[in-house]
């Protein structure tokens, strides 16, 4: 895998953000004598090919545009979406709360745009695997060609399935062999069983849900297989802040509540953990209560299919885009 941040100048293909003196940004893939329009004036690439990473660069009406390289947190809120994104926020929550480390082989399902598999694979570094389940052709283009934007090529630690985690994890993976697996999807109750026997001794799961509804069905299935240890169920929110001087205070808007992360660890076979004990509570339910966590209840957002191909193209050309920067640096790589 090549250098997932690229250092030196600005070549044709790269991925450039730029933002104004009002912080607002463009994110955009040089190209030879290609241009950027706003209201605010016309920006060629060609004044950013060849400048260092943090120059400073005036569009035709005098306006000042900082421009650097995404950093991954940029990349993943501007790359183009087939699917809902896992925010910055949670991605890392669920790399620290899985505790996913170099060499790991993880499992992740679905994977969406890409967002948390961008995450993922750096945390697993060079002598990991990553395996992403995906039930949609389409939404895995979209990823593969995000994937291939961020690093310069698709790694070769990265596995893309198209088709059920439940069906095809086993045909995939011997039993105990998995040590991290990350369900980011409708009814992740459905694959638990599967992930259970995929899952080594200690090995964990930790499941992305957007409502309390799946969160409660989610704990309350890990708990019933007698597999896992005791749930762990926690949000992440973020609020900035504005410093300037005295003037420090919270910023007006928050990245709140975007869903809840579950984790827990396979026990090792034939263990039964220690009964943990609670104060009476509303803990029981009924068949009545259980209807309210099907998908169909739940809930599902469609995107249309002629956005969702016009947001493949999108991916599609940043990943050409990428190729040619990558290619031009093992050119310049083999001239020094």
């Amino acid at each position: 895998m090549t250098a997932q941040r690229p250092s030196g100048p600005f070549r044709v293909g790269d991925r450039v953000q730029l933002t104004d003196s009002k912080g607002r940004m463009h994110t955009i893939t040089l190209r030879d004598g290609g241009e950027l329009h706003t209201q605010h004036g016309v920006l060629g690439h060609d004044r950013l090919i060849g400048s260092p990473d943090g120059s400073v660069v005036v569009n035709s009406l005098g306006h000042d545009y900082l421009a650097l390289r995404p950093l991954l947190r940029d990349f993943a809120m501007s790359m183009p979406r087939g699917a809902a994104i896992v925010y910055p926020k949670d991605s890392a929550q669920i790399v620290m709360q899985a505790d996913v480390f170099p060499g790991a082989v993880v499992v992740e399902a679905g994977v969406g745009s890409g967002a948390l598999s961008l995450a993922l694979l750096r945390a697993i570094g060079t002598d990991g695997s990553l395996t992403s389940f995906e039930r949609r052709e389409d939404f895995a283009e979209v990823a593969r060609a995000n994937v291939e934007t961020f690093f310069g090529e698709v790694p070769d630690t990265w596995n893309v399935v198209v088709g059920d985690l439940a069906e095809q994890l086993p045909a995939q993976f011997e039993s105990g062999t998995v040590d991290r697996v990350v369900l980011d999807m409708l009814a992740p109750w459905e694959c638990l069983d599967a992930v259970a026997d995929a899952l080594t001794a200690g090995g964990v799961v930790i499941c992305y849900v957007a409502t309390a509804t799946q969160l409660s069905r989610v704990a309350e299935y890990l708990r019933g297989t007698g597999l896992f240890t005791e749930p762990d169920a926690s949000e992440t929110m973020v609020r900035g802040w504005h410093v300037e001087g005295l003037a420090v205070r919270p910023d007006h808007r928050m990245v709140a509540h975007t869903g809840f992360l579950i984790t827990a660890r396979r026990l090792a076979p034939g263990a039964v953990p220690p009964e943990v004990r609670r104060r009476a509570s509303k803990s029981s339910y009924t068949d009545a209560d259980v209807e309210l966590w099907t998908p169909g209840a739940v809930g599902d957002r469609e995107i249309t299919d002629k956005n969702l191909r016009k947001r493949v193209r999108d991916a599609q050309k940043a990943a050409a885009g990428a190729r040619e920067a990558a290619t031009s640096r093992e050119a310049d790589a083999a001239s020094e």
